[in-house]
């Protein structure tokens, strides 16, 4: 197994993690190892973080378990807040876009949630993944039968199912659909033209945001908010969401259980989220410490 030189690492001001597939199990479990981990990274005076396309009450867990200082993104960077969980900015659809969105989601026979400022709401109680998305944020959706009374402010819309080919398609023809409106993950950063952003933040999940709420534009207001280069910043995430805040760090790590195609985009490979690769990762890569290949999985830089 070979080493990796940490002379080599950059100097890290700032973690920025994923929550789902990257810093909780799959069973949404937050390991003592990762605990300890981020109690490193807080002495050894490097803030942490973290994204998701969660709605702010499904980060509370985390945030108050790590006693989380920083700014949280919440619905990939739709809303961000204190760690009070009051509210410091919001990024919203226009209600035109927000209509376009939701028919063409349901086009695809793909089940539509949206959320409205901390607010969920669906069509259907018992839904696709609705119980196990309502054991994991720990709070319930409104039910209604028609969105057209809640297409303002609208901060992010989900499309839902088991069809996992049909998410992706999904996905595709709402990016070809809106052309230059839509930000993809082949760009980071919205040049002013986008309306939304759409990416899967699980292989059932397609979100669907305004431009600046993607996770690399996370990066860029978290350095601001913070004072801190995005170049002293490491991204770690596993789906196609977060590879627009590994292209705009100065550190990218992608979880073993990513695709390959994900794998791909990031610097460095840690092991599954199964097999504590967060912890391994902040161990390896961040501090620095005795940095080894682990079987099946890259941990040198991508190509």
């Amino acid at each position: 197994m070979s080493s990796i030189n940490s002379s080599k690492l950059p100097k890290i001001s700032l973690l920025l993690a994923d929550v789902d597939g990257t810093l909780v199990t799959k069973e949404k479990i937050l390991t003592d190892r990762a605990r300890v981990a981020v109690h490193k990274l807080r002495d050894a005076n490097i803030r942490f973080a973290i994204t998701s396309g969660r709605p702010p009450l499904g980060m509370k867990m985390i945030v108050e378990t790590l006693k989380l200082t920083e700014p949280s993104a919440a619905f990939n960077g739709g809303l961000f807040v204190y760690p009070d969980f009051s509210t410091l900015e919001e990024n919203v659809l226009s209600s035109t876009i927000t209509q376009d969105v939701i028919k063409m989601i349901a086009a695809h026979h793909l089940d539509v949630w949206i959320y409205r400022g901390k607010d969920w709401y669906v069509h259907e109680r018992h839904g696709s993944h609705v119980d196990r998305e309502e054991w994991t944020v720990k709070f319930s959706p409104t039910v209604v039968s028609s969105f057209d009374n809640l297409l303002d402010s609208v901060v992010k819309i989900v499309g839902v199912s088991d069809d996992l080919d049909a998410v992706a398609k999904c996905e595709a023809d709402i990016q070809q659909a809106f052309s230059q409106r839509v930000h993809c993950q082949a760009r980071a950063s919205s040049n002013g033209s986008e309306q939304v952003s759409a990416a899967r933040s699980q292989p059932y999940y397609l979100d669907v945001t305004h431009p600046h709420a993607n996770k690399g534009a996370v990066v860029d207001r978290l350095s601001q908010l913070l004072g801190i280069p995005r170049q002293e910043i490491a991204t770690i995430g596993d789906m196609p969401n977060d590879v627009p805040m590994f292209e705009r760090s100065g550190l990218s790590i992608a979880m073993g259980n990513a695709s390959a195609e994900v794998q791909k985009q990031a610097q460095y490979v840690t092991t599954s989220y199964e097999d504590e690769g967060f912890a391994n990762a902040v161990e390896q890569f961040i501090l620095g410490n005795n940095a080894i290949d682990v079987p099946g999985n890259r941990l040198q830089s991508a190509v």
